[in-house]
């Protein structure tokens, strides 16, 4: 895990050592103060030279500026070194989760991904500025002042090395308990970040039923649950402050009962053994190392945290897209025809129940192919096992002659566009929305494109015309000028393969018959395949399939699926009677 995370620092790495740097540097100079503030006091005040008093109160004073000059320098190179690293880092999950297949995101969920992005990167980047600044300094400390220690007197240093184990057990027992319950927290966070995504996104619904207190009671619990698991977690780490005074306070009455025998046996003379300044200077000692074992314990409960975040952004990092490109990918798609043989589908892989079940259907490239089925027949699945959004369970998808696990993926989803059914316009101008299917359209593609999926006429009523703002998710046009847009935009790709999963169904009768008059005037040679709801959407197709359950229970022209098909006819006419009935 830190193997992985440790790349994040990339070019700031050199912050990092400098940090290191002058955390050496600070404590070493924190040690030396005590040091010197004990010959102060020997051979200063209490043998009362004025000289060697202005001589070690000098020193003390440069000590000092140097410590505060380290430190601050050690604060600020670690504060470059943290935000490089989490600002990399979250670049990584980025670049990573735009590799991932549907199934890879339909693992994580799209709040867990967000939680993962922002609030456990947040942790661990306020983990490793800790990590630098103190893990860091404490174990250096408690090193350096041991040595120091030792110098000056052989027994009182062994009252720290009996204290520092109790202290390490501890902390050790507190974080085993608590590393659960915060990996849970996180868990819940997603739960919590899932809850206001769907809110946010579906604000206008929520209004419309008046279901904003049941909204509000939702995230009320899920946030309690988090506010209950941090209590939990926090009365078990607040045990590590009375454990840490009871040591600290045993630890000064055992030096000072110790140190002043010892400056009696001695009679205060260095040369014998213990002084007043000696004794002052391990009083200093006791508290750095206990301050030490101290600021450790409160980052190992920071750490606790961080690791919990750590391990799921480590999972984010190390998975692998379940679909890759094969090692020699063809680049090329020869036509629009597509196979498929034997096709069976499961969300879950070979373990799941399959969704598309034996599925054998061949259209030739030009061929208008419209896809009807009630809710939850797998129609929008199908599609997508085309451009390998999704891989086959068993079967296989071809293109062109191809089987589609053997395209180069950009080259594949270059040459099918789909309009998807819950289509995303983001925030910009209607060019900088279409461009998206073809970077470098000129504005004469733009507005052919819009033509076909005709979205000029509304596009022109706008005071700013294509230059137009649209607002995030396209809330500042209608349901049906999203997805003229999202036609336009696919059609720029000049793909061999059109997919069009339930598009159309916000656009009116007349405008729907235009579009598709226009594709079979202008795009005859592009396959074409029309997921509808509505039988007059795809009743002048060259064949239509009929899913039921994720089988293909009829496949033919109108006319011949209206003689042989039951279900066909069915809605056909309970179509033709409600359209008589609104007439």
């Amino acid at each position: 895990m830190i193997k992985t995370l440790i790349v994040s620092f990339g070019k700031y790495t050199k912050f990092l050592i400098l940090s290191c740097l002058f955390v050496t540097l600070e404590v070493l100079f924190d040690i030396l103060l005590p040091r010197y503030m004990g010959k102060l006091i020997d051979f200063g005040i209490e043998s009362g030279s004025i000289a060697n008093t202005v001589h070690y109160g000098l020193i003390l004073v440069a000590f000092a500026a140097a410590a505060t000059v380290t430190g601050i320098l050690a604060g600020r190179f670690s504060a470059r070194a943290s935000s490089g690293f989490a600002k990399n880092m979250r670049r990584r999950i980025f670049e990573k989760v735009q590799t991932f297949s549907f199934s890879n995101i339909d693992y994580y969920s799209t709040s867990g991904l967000v939680t993962r992005m922002t609030t456990d990167v947040s942790n661990v980047q306020m983990a490793v500025m800790m990590i630098i600044r103190t893990v860091l300094r404490a174990p250096l400390m408690i090193v350096f002042v041991l040595i120091s220690a030792f110098s000056i007197n052989k027994q009182l240093p062994i009252i720290y090395l009996c204290c520092i184990p109790v202290l390490l057990i501890a902390l050790c027992a507190i974080v085993r308990i608590v590393f659960p319950i915060m990996r849970r927290v996180f868990r819940v966070y997603d739960d919590m970040n899932n809850v206001v995504q769907e809110n946010l996104h579906g604000i206008r619904v929520v209004k419309s039923f008046i279901r904003e207190e049941h909204e509000s009671k939702k995230f009320r619990k899920v946030a309690g649950t988090i506010r209950d698991l941090y209590i939990k977690s926090e009365r078990i780490m607040a045990l590590n402050h009375p454990i840490m005074q009871t040591c600290m306070h045993v630890v000064f009455l055992l030096v000072a009962w110790i140190g002043a025998k010892l400056i009696v046996a001695s009679g205060n003379n260095p040369e014998l053994g213990m002084t007043t300044g000696y004794l002052m200077t391990m009083f200093t000692y006791s508290t750095q190392i206990l301050m030490s074992v101290m600021a450790l314990s409160m980052i190992f409960t920071m750490i606790t945290i961080a690791r919990a975040s750590a391990e799921r952004i480590t999972e984010v990092l190390l998975d692998e897209s379940s679909i890759r490109n094969p090692e020699d990918p063809k680049t090329e798609v020869a036509d629009g025809s597509i196979a498929f043989k034997g096709v069976k589908f499961s969300y879950r892989g070979e373990d799941g129940s399959a969704v598309l079940k034996d599925i054998d259907l061949e259209i030739a490239s030009g061929e208008t192919v419209g896809i009807l089925g009630g809710t939850g027949s797998s129609k929008s699945t199908l599609v997508q096992l085309i451009p390998r959004l999704y891989d086959v369970t068993e079967g296989s998808v071809s293109v062109g002659g191809v089987d589609v696990r053997e395209y180069d993926l950009t080259a594949l989803r270059s040459s099918v566009a789909m309009v998807l059914q819950k289509n995303e316009l983001f925030s910009g101008s209607i060019k900088d929305n279409l461009r998206w299917g073809n970077e470098n359209a000129t504005d004469e593609e733009i507005v052919h494109a819009c033509r076909i999926a005709q979205a000029d006429g509304f596009i022109r009523d706008f005071p700013d015309g294509y230059d137009t703002h649209i607002e995030q998710g396209g809330t500042n046009v209608s349901g049906g000028q999203k997805q003229r847009l999202c036609i336009a935009r696919a059609l720029l790709t000049s793909p061999k393969v059109l997919i069009l999963d339930d598009s159309t169904s916000a656009v009116d009768t007349e405008t729907d018959a235009m579009i598709r008059r226009a594709f079979r005037d202008e795009m005859a040679d592009v396959t074409k395949l029309i997921i509808a709801q509505r039988i007059s959407s795809v009743q002048d197709a060259d064949k239509i399939i009929v899913l039921d359950e994720g089988e293909i229970i009829a496949c033919g022209t109108h006319e011949e699926l209206l003689e042989n098909s039951d279900v066909y006819r069915e809605v056909y006419e309970s179509q033709l009677k409600g359209g008589e009935e609104n007439a």
